[in-house]
């Protein structure tokens, strides 16, 4: 119902003002704008002039009151009188407002709530509520000012308001529509949380919509509330309410009218309180609900995939004498969705009904429900009254194993925080099915009753585009198939995220897929974009993190400044500053909130959604976490590369006054250091670029060259960036020992890369470097790489200056493995110049020097380079030998060192 004729609008149902032929009119001030509040709500009536005072300015009005009340009201019908049948008059020694009926918001509200009760023909209660409801904009008699008179005004149309909106709800449910008025019950129940009446309306309301466990949740938040605030129990129109929905029953609008305050006890429930145990116990427990309990959530929207995990499910429900799974994996990856799915498929095989429970272990206040309060949510259930709920927890508990014996039930607890948590929740006897959800692995289930774990693995790729097709349809995914597969990568093949970003393109569909995934690539906004209006996968992040105990909290606030995605304990207690043994410890935590998932013994990933969300939180860390992880990275780099390669110079000292860290990792033998240098690779190249960037040059340059013998052996893998940005912080130190190396290193990888002329302009200046550095066995390295840069250009006498002179270089620093890698290319040099006796005895002393280290790469290349040599002299049975010796020690490598 609309303005009917008129052509003021005055409106009090939010901010105070009006409007003529829907321009607003400049009332002035808050005190007029006060003034016309009075004026309507009076309607039509005179308001005194000691009234308008007293509403205006309380118990201290100025001296000239009336002089500037009657100065409000003359600017008042300035403005109004300008309108048809519209004016302020003066009427029995104060002030009326005369305008047309229906001119005002309340006035409209109030006929529309008046006629709701007896309907005119073609309209129902609810339509007409609604339209009255919808005149409401907001805090009403806003902008007027808060004197007791003003506020008492509002508090009386607040109660107006919620009278109504309880009538609205109750109008949906008598037509089975209770479902509807959710929208507008939510935030109400939100600003008045002790009004019964309308909590009992929100209950009923979510009972319609199958939201059974937010109705529970909510349920018990109110009865809490009410005990802590009020020292009271629920009412009775609340209390109906609930049991309606434990025991499965259709909801049922209150058959008696809201009451002034629901906040007292009644007599009946005064009279049960004063009961003592002994008669309670007298009593006969009254026959159970005839209709078994079906307490399950509504069942979840286009679930896709997930066979061999229903599967899973299925046969432990059919094989276990006393079946009990547990579902666990990270946040947002579909473990409730998977369980209240596979529960109602198999809804049949529970003839005695299904319990539910929310167990809310991501509460951050521990607000989530008592094991107390869910044992008497099931046994109402099962029609247990009141009245004989046992008080004590074990009480009830033997009372909720006893109802069970015999029955044929499925008990679903989601969200558990722990074993301890489930455990007086599981049926005393076989026959019922017991299905957990987790973010943790609750493995002392598996120790104490035989659980059966189910980790919910994130979706394939496949699977992902799925879950679109369900929300945007075949069409969109179908036009864009590769930004589809790719949307499920950037959401980490998490449902949650992929509901989240198919909703984003739901409502928009002109935004194509690809656009979509162009921002998601973008890391700074990757998680605001996958948040919805009331989660995220943000949010469901910080439930997991807040659950964490100390040392796992400490350590995920550090994960913010890790430089990869993957990490072990010794980068966890290096970042986070723990011991290496609670690193380890907080690193299974992590593990077993699935926040980290465990790849191998000792080596943890970190998703990228998870990592996106610890830096969201970067500010809460410790910013000495970086400088520790890279000097960890840095000394950890030494003792692998002095496992892999044993006769070689280390390439460098630790900073001076640098904290010499915690012990480093041994390795056994070459093996595993090569295979530790193979999984931290990543995390090691992008070491060197954050040291850059957070101010350790000192640290950059010494990670990088670490790698050497990585690179070496994977020369074409793209090594010039991380060694480039290296060179630019030595560089920028003036440090010439750090500039050789890096220039000798990046000379030798361009020219195997084909790119001689920026390889020459590396390797021509890293000798001097070495000289300045005084680095001798740089020196020589730095000239050999020069040589075979200068070999590849065609320069072969240039070749053979440096090459030689690396070998009198070497000859003179009494370190056998140097010597040995200048000699072999000084014989190979030879062999190519046609010299091959000059060659042979070249490698003879080469392998005289190597014989003693455990290079036996080393040696076959030497080897190989004899053979070549005897070949060339005519000596075919020697050069079989070396041949066959070099083959025995193996398949030699790339021919830098």
């Amino acid at each position: 119902m609309g303005q009917v004729g008129h052509v003021m609008d005055f409106r009090l149902l939010g901010p105070v003002s009006a409007f003529s032929a829907q321009a607003e009119i400049p009332l002035g001030p808050p005190k007029r704008r006060a003034l016309l509040a009075l004026l309507v709500l009076a309607d039509g009536a005179p308001v005194g002039a000691e009234r308008i005072t007293e509403a205006l300015w309380d118990d201290r009005p100025p001296t000239h009151a009336r002089t500037v009340v009657y100065g409000h009201v003359s600017a008042l019908r300035g403005l109004l009188r300008a309108e048809r049948d519209t004016d302020v008059v003066t009427r029995d020694s104060g002030y009326a407002l005369r305008a047309a009926p229906g001119s005002a918001d309340l006035w409209r509200f109030r006929e529309l709530v008046r006629r709701s009760a007896a309907p005119p023909p073609g309209k129902q209660p609810a339509e007409l509520l609604r339209e009255a409801l919808g005149l409401w904009r907001g805090p009403v008699l806003g902008g007027v000012g808060d004197t007791p008179l003003i506020t008492a005004a509002a508090d009386r149309l607040v109660e107006e308001h919620l009278a109504a909106l309880e009538q609205f709800a109750a109008a949906l449910h008598a037509c089975g529509r209770g479902a509807e008025a959710l929208a507008l019950l939510w935030p109400a129940a939100e600003l008045h949380p002790l009004r019964e009446s309308l909590i009992a309306a929100l209950v009923r309301a979510l009972h319609h919509a199958d939201r059974q466990a937010d109705a529970v949740a909510l349920y018990r938040r109110t009865q809490r509330r009410l005990a802590r605030e009020l020292g009271v129990d629920p009412g009775t129109a609340l209390a109906e309410a609930y049991l309606a929905l434990l025991r499965g029953r259709p909801p049922q609008p209150s058959q008696s009218a809201p009451q002034a305050s629901q906040y007292r006890q009644s007599p009946q429930r005064a009279a049960a309180a004063a009961r003592t145990p002994a008669a309670r116990a007298r009593e006969a427990p009254a026959p159970p609900s005839p209709a078994p309990p079906f307490l399950l959530p509504r069942a979840p929207a286009g679930f896709v995939s997930r066979t061999d995990d229903l599967a899973r499910l299925t046969g432990t429900a059919r094989t276990d004498r006393a079946p009990l799974s547990v579902v666990t994996g990270p946040a947002g990856v579909g473990k409730t969705s998977l369980a209240v799915h596979w529960a109602y498929a198999h809804a049949a095989d529970f003839p005695d009904g299904i319990l539910y429970a929310d167990l809310r272990a991501g509460e951050p206040d521990g607000s989530g429900p008592q094991t107390t309060g869910v044992l008497h949510d099931f046994l109402q259930a099962f029609g247990v009254p009141e009245e004989h709920l046992p008080a004590e927890a074990r009480a009830a508990e033997n009372l909720y194993r006893a109802t069970l014996a015999g029955r044929r039930a499925l008990v679903l607890l989601d969200n558990a925080r722990d074993s301890v948590q489930v455990r007086p929740l599981l049926p005393g006897t076989p026959g019922c099915t017991v299905l957990v959800t987790s973010r943790n692995r609750l493995e002392g289930l598996v120790a104490t009753d035989c659980a059966r774990l189910l980790p919910l693995r994130r979706l394939a790729p496949a699977d992902g585009v799925r879950v679109l097709r369900t929300v945007i349809g075949d069409g969109r995914v179908e036009a864009e198939p590769a930004a589809a597969e790719e949307l499920s990568v950037l959401c980490d093949g998490l449902p949650l995220a992929l509901r989240l970003a198919a909703a984003r393109l739901a409502a928009r569909p002109r935004l194509p897929l690809r656009a979509m995934a162009d921002g998601l690539v973008d890391e700074h906004q990757r998680l605001s974009l996958l948040c919805g209006e009331d989660l995220g996968v943000g949010a469901t992040l910080r439930m997991s993190v807040q659950q964490l105990p100390p040392d796992a909290a400490l350590l995920f606030r550090q994960l913010a400044l890790h430089v990869g995605s993957e990490l072990d304990a010794g980068a966890a207690a290096a970042l986070s500053g723990l011991p290496p043994l609670a690193a380890r410890g907080a690193l299974e935590d992590l593990a077993t909130a699935h926040l980290v998932e465990e790849r191998t013994s000792d080596r943890y990933l970190m998703h990228d959604l998870t990592r996106l969300y610890a830096r969201s939180c970067a500010d809460r860390a410790d910013a000495g976490g970086l400088h520790r992880l890279l000097v960890h990275y840095l000394s950890a780099a030494r003792a692998a590369v002095a496992a892999a390669e044993p006769g070689s110079q280390p390439c460098c000292t630790l900073p001076a006054g640098v904290p010499t860290p915690s012990p480093p990792p041994v390795f056994a033998d070459r093996a595993e250091a090569m295979a530790w240098l193979v999984a931290e690779r990543a995390n090691l190249t992008a070491a060197v670029a954050a040291a850059a960037d957070a101010g350790h040059p000192e640290l950059a340059w010494r990670i990088a060259v670490q790698l050497w013998p990585l690179i070496v052996r994977q020369v074409h893998d793209g090594w010039e960036p991380v060694l480039q940005h290296a060179l630019t912080a030595a560089t920028g130190l003036g440090d010439p020992d750090a500039q050789s190396r890096l220039r000798s290193l990046l000379g030798w990888v361009l020219t195997e890369n084909g790119q001689l002329p920026a390889a020459l302009e590396h390797l021509s200046r890293a000798p001097d470097l070495a000289l300045r550095a005084a680095d001798p066995p740089g020196q020589v390295i730095a000239l050999v790489n020069w040589a075979i840069a200068l070999e590849r250009a065609g320069d072969t006498a240039g070749a053979g200056v440096r090459r030689e002179q690396a070998a009198r270089l070497a000859q003179g620093l009494d370190h056998p493995h140097t010597e040995a890698l200048a000699l072999y290319h000084l014989a190979a040099h030879c062999l190519a110049t046609g010299r091959p006796d000059e060659a042979l005895a070249h490698g003879r002393r080469g392998l005289e020097l190597a014989s003693g280290e455990q290079s036996e790469e080393r040696q076959a290349l030497l080897l190989e380079t004899c053979g070549e040599a005897l070949r060339a002299l005519g000596r075919g049975e020697e050069a079989r030998r070396c041949r066959t010796r070099a083959a025995a020690l193996g398949q030699p490598r790339s021919r830098h060192e």
